[in-house]
């Protein structure tokens, strides 16, 4: 590292919270390997959040984020990419400096979002190489999942600037069978036909890091048969399902 760009990356580091690193991954960005950067931060509370300690601003197990530049400088020419994960990226101000960071040190960058804060969203879509959309629910409905209003005319508007960007991408919605039933998502998929997604995915529950009791004790049985997802397929050029 050059001491000009290691400069650079110290005034740059100040700005973004880290609450995590995952120093490899095959699964977060696809057909990549990527660290992913876990950050601090998220202005929604969907109950069955699995990193729940990464919704307040801060925390105490905050890691450096030169710390982070130090370990991805290492490992250029290993890894493929960086995610930028959270939490809700979008809501650090220090994250378009972080992904020209990124960037600048030769990594492919791939970002996991809610689509929060559309303008945020707009500032750094000519920075990233795939996008990981979460699509809570049908967006008059959001207000149920995250517990804060307006929340799903701001995910509309995001998923808009990512349809129009160019930018490759998966939308996917996590299914809790007691906050989501077969008939609601049937309607969020045929929505989300008719915007034009075309990459989507629906990924079961896990419990593992969901700290709202009532979601993880006596669960009911996946509503996600193979019938099912097969009649959900077809409004989708890709279609795949995550088991828990």
């Amino acid at each position: 590292m050059t001491a000009t760009s290691a400069s650079t990356m110290r005034c740059t580091a100040k700005s973004l919270v880290v609450g995590g690193l995952t120093p490899l991954s095959t699964t977060d960005y696809p057909n990549h390997l990527s660290a992913v950067v876990f950050c601090q931060g998220c202005p929604w509370r969907c109950g069955y959040c699995h990193n729940p300690h990464l919704l307040p601003a801060e925390w105490s197990g905050q890691i450096a984020w030169n710390d982070v530049l130090s370990f991805l400088d290492r490992r250029r020419g290993l890894l493929d990419a960086v995610v930028f994960s959270g939490g809700e990226p979008l809501a650090q101000k220090g994250l378009v400096e972080a992904v020209h960071a990124a960037r600048n040190m030769g990594f492919n960058i791939g970002l996991h979002t809610g689509g929060a804060y559309p303008q945020r969203f707009a500032e750094v879509l000519p920075l990233v190489d795939w996008v990981g959309f979460d699509i809570k629910a049908r967006f008059a409905e959001y207000p149920r999942i995250t517990t804060v209003r307006g929340s799903g005319e701001r995910a509309l508007a995001s998923a808009m600037l990512l349809l129009g960007s160019g930018v490759d991408h998966e939308f996917r919605t996590t299914v809790h069978p007691r906050q989501h039933d077969p008939l609601a998502l049937e309607r969020l998929a045929k929505d989300l036909g008719e915007l034009g997604i075309r990459n989507y995915a629906l990924q079961e529950f896990r419990a593992d890091g969901c700290t709202e009791t009532t979601l993880v004790k006596n669960l009911p049985v996946s509503f996600l048969t193979g019938s099912w997802c097969a009649s959900i397929a077809p409004k989708f050029a890709s279609f795949t399902v995550r088991r828990a």
